[in-house]
C-alpha cells in the first residue's frame, strides 16, 4: 500500500511539501492511538528523519509514545545530539536500543534460503530478531523513518533494514554484515535488490506481517549550489515505497564518471564521523571509481577509534584492514572474528584490497594506532591546510601546483564508480 509518493531529480520539497505529504499519509491511516517512532541516529542527521519525526510528533502529540532510534550496534544518542536532530521533542519519549539484551525472536530464516541467496558461500540460518518494544509495546502504528541511499551492506540503505538490522541484535547484525561482504561490496552497491535484502525481505513476509509499520523513505542530494535537498518523499507499507525511492537514490546520489581518479580527497565531518567504522564511508563509496594506483586521502578531525562497540574497536585493532582472503582466513583461523561476523565484514569494507592507497589524517589518533590498522598515516592540520574543505569544491579541483584531484565533502551521500569497473 503506497500512501504518498512524490519525487524526481529536479524536485525539491520545501518544509510545507513535506509536512502535507506526511499528514496526509497519516490522515489516510485514520486514528490511532500509539505510536512508535523510530528514525535513525545522529549519525543520519543529514536524512531529514529528524524533522520528519518532529512533525510526526506535533501530528500525533500524546500518541506518539515512544521514539527509538535505530542505533544498530552504535552509541547511545547524547543529549545533546537529540536536541539538534530532534529539536522541540521531548526527551523523555527517547528510548535506547539494547542491542544485545532487548530483544525478541520473531522467527528464523532457513539456512537453506541464505546458501541460496549466497550462491553457495555461506550455509547458517539468519534469525529476525527486532527489539521488544515493537513487539510488546502495544502500539497499533510503527513508523520507520530514514533515508534511501548507496549501503555497503545491503545495496541501498533503509526499509525494513531499518527495523532488522537498526533495532536487531548482535547475530541478525553480525551475519547480514558478514552476507553482504562475502559475495561482494561491488556487486551490491547501489542495488535495491541483494542477497542481504533478500533475506530481510523473507523476514518480513514470514514473520513480521503482524507489526504495523509504516515506511517514511527521503531520498536527499545535493543542489546545484551544493546545498542538501530533499528530492523524494515516499510512504507505504511495502517494497514497492522502497522500490521507489531506491530507484530515485540511484539516480541522484549514484555518481558516474568516465574515467578513474587518481587522487580522492575526502573530508568527514567531526560531528558525523568518529571512528573508522562510520569514516571508511570514504573507502567503500569510492573504492570502484579510484583507479589501481590511485590513492585516497581521508581528512578526519573527529576521529578518535576504531570501531563503535569497544570488542569491535579491539578486533579492528587486532586484525587490521587486510584483504579479502586474509580475512577469509583470520575468520576460518580464530574464533573471535568468527563470533563476530560484523567485525570481519567491516574488515572488507575498510579495504582497498591492495589495489590503491589509504592515507588517513587522523585528530584523535595517533601515527601509530593509524599504521597498525594498516593504513597510511598524515598529520591533519598540514593536509587540512593543502587541501582545505573551505575552498575546495565537490568533484574535480587543480590545486595551485596543477595537482587534479577530485573532492568528497560528505561520503555518505553518495556512490562513486567509474563505468567500466561498475557491473549491470
Amino acid at each position: 500500500m503506497l500512501l504518498y509518493s512524490k519525487g524526481s531529480a529536479t524536485t525539491v520539497l520545501t518544509e510545507t511539501d513535506i509536512k502535507e505529504g506526511l499528514y496526509s499519509a497519516f490522515e489516510k491511516l485514520g486514528e490511532r492511538k500509539k505510536v512508535l517512532a523510530i528514525p535513525p541516529d545522529f549519525t543520519r542527521f543529514h536524512s531529514r528523519a529528524g524533522d520528519i519525526t518532529r512533525y510526526a510528533y506535533h501530528f500525533y502529540k500524546e500518541k506518539m509514545t515512544d521514539i527509538l532510534p535505530a542505533l544498530g550496534t552504535h552509541f547511545e544518542m547524547t543529549e545533546k545530539e537529540i536536541g539538534e536532530m530532534f529539536g522541540d521533542v521531548p526527551k523523555e519519549l527517547f528510548r535506547v536500543h539494547r542491542w544485545k539484551e532487548d530483544l525478541h525472536t520473531l522467527g528464523e530464516v532457513p539456512s537453506e534460503f541464505v546458501n541460496k541467496v549466497s550462491e553457495g558461500k555461506l550455509n547458517y540460518t539468519w534469525p529476525a530478531q527486532v527489539n521488544k518494544l515493537l513487539v510488546d509495546g502495544g502500539f497499533d502504528l510503527i513508523l520507520s523513518i530514514g533515508q534511501v541511499v548507496p549501503h555497503e551492506v545491503i545495496g541501498m540503505a533503509n526499509y525494513n533494514k531499518n527495523i532488522f538490522v537498526g533495532t536487531g541484535g548482535r547475530e541478525g547484525i553480525n551475519k547480514s554484515h558478514f552476507l553482504g561482504a562475502v559475495y561482494g561490496m561491488e556487486r551490491i552497491m547501489g542495488r535495491a535488490d541483494s542477497p542481504v535484502r533478500k533475506v530481510l525481505n523473507y523476514a518480513s513476509d514470514n514473520f513480521a506481517k503482524h507489526l504495523p509499520i509504516i515506511y517514511v523513505q527521503t531520498v536527499i542530494s545535493k543542489d546545484e549550489s551544493g546545498k542538501l535537498v530533499m528530492r523524494g518523499l515516499f510512504i507505504g507499507d511495502d517494497f514497492e515505497c522502497f522500490k521507489l525511492a531506491a530507484d530515485l537514490s540511484l539516480e541522484v546520489n549514484f555518481i558516474m564518471l568516465e574515467k578513474p581518479l587518481k587522487k580522492v580527497v575526502v573530508y568527514l565531518d567531526p560531528h558525523e564521523f568518529k571512528s573508522t567504522w562510520l569514516g571508511n564511508k570514504s573507502v567503500y563509496r569510492t573504492r570502484m571509481a579510484i583507479d589501481d594506483g590511485g590513492e585516497l586521502i581521508v581528512l578526519a578531525p573527529g576521529l578518535r577509534e576504531f570501531g563503535e562497540d569497544k570488542d569491535i574497536d579491539k578486533l579492528i585493532r587486532k586484525y587490521g584492514y587486510v584483504t579479502t582472503p586474509e580475512v577469509l582466513k583470520a575468520v576460518e583461523d580464530n574464533d573471535d572474528l568468527k563470533n563476530n561476523l560484523s567485525a570481519a565484514a567491516h574488515l572488507i569494507h575498510g579495504s582497498s584490497e591492495n589495489r590503491f592507497t589509504i592515507t588517513y589524517c587522523p585528530g584523535n589518533i595517533s601515527k601509530e594506532e593509524i599504521e597498525s590498522v594498516n593504513f597510511q598515516y598524515a598529520e591533519l592540520a598540514s593536509m587540512m591546510e593543502k587541501y582545505n574543505p573551505e575552498k575546495l569544491k565537490d568533484g574535480f579541483n587543480t590545486m595551485p601546483d596543477c595537482e587534479e584531484i577530485f573532492y568528497i565533502s560528505n561520503p555518505a551521500l553518495g556512490l562513486w564508480a567509474y563505468r567500466e569497473r561498475f557491473k549491470d
